[in-house]
């Protein structure tokens, strides 16, 4: 069965480009140059396994369209496609919960690459799905982390992430370790974007004093997560 992508994208020569291309990789792809098109099939049988969506478009920009996705689908994986000089503030698509971005035009084969590793993290589960973390429980195939005084939803990339910390517990875990497994690069925006998602699984594991995610300067972290 062909994986299939919603792309949103107004511009027509880019879009039919981009269309035939994943589609000779083998993938079933939905074409929406009218961001506003989509969201009449959020409230129908929504079969598509990842988005694909350009930030500048009229009516909807890409950030908005993802709210809108997000909160029918909440753990739709997302990758947005952002013109080569633009200046946006990625954070903003990593707070939504974003997987990845890519500037256009790109190179079809990192396209290619990028989308296949975020399915493939998508697909990926832990051996055990329920995972006592002190006083929660995380279920890593519903992304849901549980605590008595409430339960957060996490992303696939903070699932990931925890799942790392978690199989490097009481070890020093240098940022470059991560970024490569994780990102599969080393750069300015992917390490703000790893303080990013640090800083959100502190957050959520406030409710345990017991559990630590200490910052190393200039080597990375140690965590405590008691079973």
């Amino acid at each position: 069965m062909k994986t299939k992508i919603l792309l949103a994208e107004d511009d027509a020569d880019f879009g039919m480009i981009l269309k035939q291309y994943l589609e000779l990789e083998n993938f079933e792809v939905s074409w929406f140059q009218n961001p506003e098109d989509i969201l009449p099939v959020l409230n129908s049988d929504f079969a598509f396994q990842i988005g694909i969506l350009d930030i500048m478009m009229p009516n909807i920009d890409g950030f908005s369209l993802a709210k809108l996705i997000l909160k029918e689908k909440p753990n739709f994986p997302l990758l947005f496609l952002t013109a080569k000089n633009q200046k946006i503030d990625r954070l903003t698509g990593l707070k939504l919960g974003a997987d990845d971005y890519i500037s256009k035009p790109c190179d079809p084969e990192e396209l290619i690459l990028r989308i296949r590793n975020i399915l493939k993290r998508t697909s990926l589960s832990a051996q055990e799905t329920q995972i006592k973390i002190g006083e929660y429980i995380l279920d890593s195939e519903k992304l849901l982390l549980s605590h008595p005084k409430g339960n957060a939803r996490l992303t696939i990339r903070e699932k990931d992430l925890l799942l790392y910390l978690l199989k490097h517990n009481h070890q020093t875990i240098k940022r470059d370790d991560i970024l490569n497994t994780l990102w599969e690069t080393n750069d300015y925006f992917t390490g703000r974007s790893l303080d990013v998602f640090i800083s959100r699984l502190r957050k959520y594991f406030s409710d345990d004093p017991q559990i630590k995610i200490q910052s190393l300067r200039g080597i990375g972290f140690e965590v405590d997560f008691p079973k």
